[in-house]
């Protein structure tokens, strides 16, 4: 019981500080920044690696897109730098995921690890900014609509996976995960786009309800990458930085491999409309 009032009290804390600093841009920036840097330093003792070029690559991502995402009054005048970062991203994103499926370890060669750091950790921190900047129009509904797309999924994926789960999702990587509490998540996460489409006026229920099933896919799929790392490390979690929850990645690891799937979707959508 403790140890459930622990993960509800700092849960709920994680929750107050992303929902309020999405509200002031500047404030979102840098905390996105900072997380960058504390999932870094989680993600590179998983897969051990201890110099600091992935913090330098990441800065100066992040110096240069979210210095002109941010102020910028017109489009990303960096849109075929953003095209290519998303591109590589995606295509980095899609080896993991085949990789998931496979029996060999997840790459820890020196220079898949800088891919991995980059294309992986550093540009999923990037896309949350770009989905919060909406090509250059700040809305916090976009980033905040994510987050509770995301927290639904996750939470009634254990809801209804610990009560009704039956059939094992993926035993070798994470055993806990079931068929069932994917398929409750997602059912969830459906329902709840239609409320945040009522609360929300930037897209149509439609919308929400196709981002909702981006999310339930390849959230699951990042939060199930993340277990076979830290399976490979031995580990339970990437950190203790958050009481109940573990580290800051075991909290993130579905908003950043599912932001630039859903980055490509809104980008198709506004070119779309």
């Amino acid at each position: 019981m403790k140890e459930l009032f622990t993960r509800i009290i700092f849960g709920a804390l994680f929750v107050a500080i992303l929902v309020f600093s999405a509200h002031y841009q500047y404030a979102l920036t840098t905390l996105l920044f900072v997380f960058g840097f504390i999932c870094l330093y989680e993600f590179n003792k998983l897969i051990e690696q201890r110099n600091f070029l992935s913090y330098v690559i990441f800065s100066i991502l992040f110096g240069i897109f979210a210095f002109w995402d941010t102020f910028s009054p017109t489009i990303n005048s960096l849109d075929e730098a953003t095209q290519i970062l998303l591109t590589v991203a995606i295509f980095v994103l899609l080896f993991l995921i085949r990789d998931l499926f496979s029996s060999k370890s997840l790459p820890k060669l020196l220079t898949n690890r800088y891919i991995n750091t980059t294309f992986y950790i550093s540009t999923g921190i990037l896309f949350l900014l770009f989905i919060a900047n909406n090509f250059g129009q700040y809305s916090p509904e976009n980033i905040v609509g994510v987050f509770a797309l995301i927290w639904i999924n996750d939470s009634f994926a254990y809801i209804v996976g610990k009560n009704f789960g039956k059939q094992k999702l993926f035993e070798s990587v994470s055993p806990k995960k079931t068929v069932e509490g994917f398929l409750g998540g997602m059912f969830f996460c459906a329902i709840g786009s239609y409320f945040i489409s009522e609360f929300t006026s930037i897209f149509l229920f439609s919308n929400w309800l196709i981002l909702s099933v981006i999310v339930s896919v390849f959230g699951t799929l990042g939060d199930l990458i993340e277990s076979k790392y830290k399976r490979q490390a031995g580990v339970k979690d990437s950190g203790n930085l958050i009481p109940g929850h573990g580290g800051l990645l075991d909290r993130l690891d579905s908003a950043l491999f599912v932001a630039p799937f859903i980055y490509l979707f809104l980008r198709l959508l506004y070119y779309v409309s």
